[in-house]
């Protein structure tokens, strides 16, 4: 997408040797380039490229240490930050924290008085017993049973690139049933579409404003 020059990309490659979520602090050149990358993509909505960059509120992102700058905590639950523009994502979130929050939507969800107080589009509190890193095994399992599965990503999504869903899928090696071609939707070209054996299919969506969270 012309974010980064090739020599860049390259020397990520060689440096990091395919580990940009937890680098190791002594790869000296794995990190000066993940801080290379970092200050080229800095001001850009990571979700969707397009999107001007705006205020955080309660978005949904990972922790994990990894080729983008860690949010801090702080600013994910800040609900007092100022209001975003309509022509940002975030707007829709803001609604939502005072959505959710009415006491007739909380009667309406039968949500138990007293059982919660403020409700947060994300929370750090939950007490997770497991971390699932990956969930190859599941669509291996799934797609050897039979079950039809349709996998999609938006075209401009930093965060979850569809790039990546294409790597992991490939590593099932599936043949292709029905090779790489456009998908229309009102005569329009909406993306591009790729059918693997045992009913698998992978979509790119190139809709304004697609991203994982869409």
């Amino acid at each position: 997408m012309g974010l980064i020059p090739d020599e860049l990309y390259e020397s990520l490659q060689k440096n990091c040797k395919g580990e940009y979520l937890n680098v190791d602090a002594k790869n000296v050149f794995c990190s000066k380039d993940i801080e290379a990358f970092n200050k080229a993509t800095s001001g850009l909505n990571h979700a969707y490229i397009l999107d001007p960059s705006c205020e955080v509120f309660d978005v949904e992102t990972s922790m994990r240490r990894s080729l983008f700058k860690k949010y801090s905590r702080k600013k994910l639950s800040n609900t007092s930050l100022k209001l975003p523009s309509l022509s940002c994502r975030s707007y829709v979130y803001f609604l939502c924290g005072y959505w959710a929050n009415y006491d007739c939507v909380r009667n309406a969800l039968h949500v138990r008085e007293g059982s919660i107080e403020k409700w947060h589009r994300c929370t750090f509190n939950i007490p997770y017993k497991k971390d699932i890193p990956s969930n190859y095994e599941y669509h291996v399992n799934l797609s050897r049973k039979g079950y039809r599965s349709l996998i999609y990503s938006g075209d401009h999504d930093m965060l979850v690139p569809f790039l990546a869903i294409e790597a992991w899928i490939r590593s099932l090696n599936y043949s292709i049933v029905d090779d790489w071609r456009q998908w229309h939707t009102n005569g329009q070209v909406a993306g591009y579409t790729r059918t693997y054996s045992n009913h698998m299919t992978f979509a790119t969506v190139k809709a304004r404003r697609m991203a994982h969270s869409t």
